[in-house]
């Protein structure tokens, strides 16, 4: 009896011991996560005419890679873009963003945007929670000759949507940030007379998308 008495304590203890150890490896586990997450996101220096205004800060940074897809279309020949009476124009942009760990965050896209009875707007869609924001251009600027323009680009003008089941970590967003782009440019190729019309190209590019918010909101 003694024996067996003796045996469940040492159980007991073993069990204690080994409760107590998991307790602790899963603080020191979830500390690090914690800071990381707690971490402010400085956004990159840009030029003047597209930094976000003032009132506004990051809150997430997206590395894009897709392309930019365009069609030839009639255009403007008076115009000194339209010299030829045809011209590539841009019909969607097709981007997958992810974090600096790689893991997909966020798709990018043009779609009908419902606040402004369906005007078609640069769209960006939450991976998860499928909450979904609507830009606008306010400016851009030309930063590398072979690639598309840095833009500034206004959310609060436009809207957004929050996700079936509540999901809303995009719907904070006010401004977003084109930058550090590579490629992208429209072919000068390909689109040159009427009989290229409805030539379609899918062009590589890359970049970062930086989200703002205001700089009285919370992070979560």
């Amino acid at each position: 009896m003694n024996y067996i008495l003796l045996n469940n304590q040492i159980t007991r203890r073993i069990m204690l011991i080994a409760c107590t150890t998991a307790l602790v490896v899963g603080l020191m586990v979830s500390l690090p996560q914690l800071a990381h997450a707690q971490e402010a996101i400085t956004a990159p220096p840009v030029p003047t005419r597209i930094q976000a205004p003032e009132g506004n800060e990051a809150f997430l940074i997206g590395h894009a890679t897709g392309t930019q897809n365009y069609v030839c279309s009639p255009c403007d020949a008076t115009k000194a873009n339209c010299p030829l009476g045809v011209a590539f124009a841009l019909f969607t942009p097709q981007a997958t963003l992810f974090d600096d760990a790689g893991e997909q965050i966020i798709t990018h896209f043009f779609s009908p945007n419902p606040v402004e009875n369906g005007i078609i707007r640069a769209t960006w869609q939450d991976s998860k929670d499928t909450s979904t924001v609507w830009a606008k251009a306010v400016d851009a600027v030309t930063v590398r000759p072979d690639s598309i323009t840095w833009v500034l680009l206004n959310v609060k003008d436009t809207g957004t949507r929050i996700g079936p089941t509540g999901g809303d970590r995009l719907t904070k967003t006010t401004f977003i940030q084109r930058i550090r782009t590579l490629g992208g440019l429209a072919p000068s190729t390909g689109c040159l007379s009427s009989l290229d019309l409805g030539h379609q190209e899918f062009v590589p590019y890359r970049s970062d998308y930086v989200f703002f918010k205001k700089s009285n909101e919370g992070t979560n």
